[in-house]
């Protein structure tokens, strides 16, 4: 029985809606099974496939629900992510392909209940002497979930009973000295984990990508160790998971390979499916039988009638990234993965932004430059923080500051304070390198007073922004329509991303309105911010600034 195949020509034959990316995955899954490569390195070995589903099947039991005390019965959609995960293998050592998989799926699928069975063969019947098989998740209560999961289908199973026993904080399987523990951020520390399967759960709520580094460094030792991730959607931007949600669809969409990492991505293909039926099961792939259709319909319907639901619906039941209830924008309107070329710009005139800080924030500068042709507004950043500060700041705001800084998106000033001198000579390099000139440089008029001189001797016309709503509202009601139409282009910058989603919004009593920060504090708006002081400038100058072009 090769499950891949079933599930595939289920798929094609229209019985199983799913995103685009499954359906490229699987099609793919089945090419190679069905029409091998010759002297290809991977093969599918459909004994080893079949061999986990038929032990969760053979013993284990749900816990939970009209199911409680039931044999589990797989779903066709289950059995054949176990089957590419187990089933594809190195042609010569036989060895598993896949080493890392991304499941991310809407809540209620069931996913627990496969993972507990996973987790379990790993330890029991997986002929790995010692292995060590960690549930792993933000907080202890929810990387129990799993475990306690697990140990529920033990206590229901005579064979499982005989051969595994509880432990204080683990279980254990003695015929091979092998155990099972739930692990979490507060869980003290992780030094000196041999990690056979980590399974990590509901990664969108993981801040700390730490975490997941050291579970994956965990793993070095064993031969052919397995890290789950699976997770619904989340409204925490730029974390560890939107770095693994990019690597998966980098992968599926063949921007890079990664032969050891398998990407299962259940989701809506647009925002706009979330009210139409027929597309649900895209994001729920239990549908009808593990997740009831009419409990569904019921949300939707609420959701229509109270916007207040309408974000939580689309993140949880739909896969749909989003950002918190109290955000300016949602990620659909901030996100734009289009790029541009910054030598088009060569001898343009553009309009300058500039957000400050001292030692926390970050500072910024932007360019702000229209597109002739097309009227959108291409923009070009520059961050910066203090060099003493920044493994600090890694380490305890667990924003990736060093990942960025190598990327060449972000710049360190030496010591621990931001030197202003590095931000002029940015806008002076610039204009050097791509000559591209700022007409006029807006900045918050709380901005150091030396610096805007030195800017002045350097040549820069300064104005300054002063930030309060008389100000700042129309501007930033014109970037937020821009940002929802598509209109400005970034680069797909990740720290302008993140600040935007970070970014709330605070109204008066006349409607107008300015930002604020959505988020903790640590949670950064300064690029938002350098770019709406850019956006006042465009707002005031717009055309004088259009005759430039």
């Amino acid at each position: 029985m090769n499950y891949i195949l079933e599930y595939w020509r289920a798929i094609e034959g229209g019985k199983y809606v799913v995103s685009r990316r499954v359906r490229k995955v699987y099609e793919e899954l089945a090419r190679r099974i069905e029409a091998p490569e010759a002297g290809a390195r991977y093969i599918f070995d459909e004994k080893k496939a079949l061999r986990p589903i038929e032990f969760i099947e053979r013993f284990c039991k749900h816990s939970k629900g009209e199911w409680a005390g039931k044999p589990v019965t797989l779903e066709l959609f289950q059995k054949a992510f176990i089957s590419a995960l187990f089933g594809f293998v190195d042609r010569e050592t036989g060895l598993r392909q896949y080493r890392e998989a991304m499941f991310y799926v809407a809540r209620k699928n069931g996913k627990s209940t496969m993972l507990a069975g996973i987790a379990l063969y790993m330890m029991i019947a997986d002929r790995e002497a010692g292995a060590e098989i960690y549930c792993v998740a933000t907080k202890r209560d929810q990387a129990r979930l799993i475990f306690e999961e697990a140990y529920n289908m033990i206590k229901q199973s005579p064979q499982l009973r005989e051969l595994v026993r509880k432990r204080k904080g683990d279980l254990y399987f003695a015929n091979t000295f092998s155990k099972m523990e739930a692990l979490s951020k507060d869980s003290g520390s992780m030094d000196g984990l041999n990690s056979h399967c980590v399974v990590i759960d509901e990664l969108h709520g993981i801040k700390d990508r730490n975490l997941y580094e050291v579970m994956k460094q965990s793993q070095s030792a064993r031969r052919q160790p397995l890290l789950i991730m699976i997770t619904t959607a989340g409204t925490i931007r730029e974390n560890i998971f939107d770095e693994m949600y990019a690597t998966a669809c980098n992968i599926v969409d063949g921007v890079f390979k990664d032969d050891t990492f398998l990407p299962i991505l259940y989701e809506l293909d647009s925002r706009e499916e979330w009210t139409q039926p027929e597309a649900w099961q895209k994001a729920n792939p239990a549908l009808g039988t593990i997740k009831k259709i009419d409990d569904l319909q019921t949300k939707v319907a609420r959701a229509q009638n109270n916007p207040n639901e309408l974000r939580g619906l689309l993140v949880k039941d739909f896969n749909i990234k989003d950002t918190l209830s109290t955000a300016w924008l949602t990620y659909e309107d901030i996100d734009n993965a289009e790029t541009f070329d910054l030598a088009r710009f060569k001898n343009k005139f553009a309009i300058g932004g500039a957000d400050l800080s001292k030692t926390l924030d970050l500072t910024c500068a932007t360019l702000l430059m229209i597109d002739k042709d097309t009227g959108k507004r291409c923009v070009t950043q520059m961050y910066w923080i203090p060099e003493e500060t920044l493994e600090r700041r890694v380490a305890e705001e667990k924003i990736p500051y060093d990942k960025w800084r190598d990327r060449g998106l972000l710049r360190t000033c030496a010591g621990n304070t931001i030197n202003y001198k590095d931000v002029t000579a940015w806008f002076l390099e610039m204009a050097a390198e791509y000559k591209i000139v700022p007409a006029w440089v807006y900045y918050d008029a709380w901005s150091a007073r030396y610096w805007v001189e030195e800017m002045k001797a350097s040549g820069f016309n300064m104005i300054p922004c002063i930030q309060g709503a008389k100000t700042l509202s129309l501007p930033m009601q014109n970037m937020g329509a821009d940002l929802q139409a598509k209109r400005i282009v970034y680069n797909n910058h990740p720290i302008l991303k993140w600040c935007l989603t970070n970014t709330g919004v605070k109204t008066d009593v006349n409607g107008n309105i300015v930002p604020v920060k959505n988020q903790a504090a640590k949670q950064r708006i300064d690029g938002m911010a350098s770019l709406l002081d850019a956006y006042v400038g465009l707002t005031e100058k717009y055309e004088e600034y259009i005759r430039t072009l």
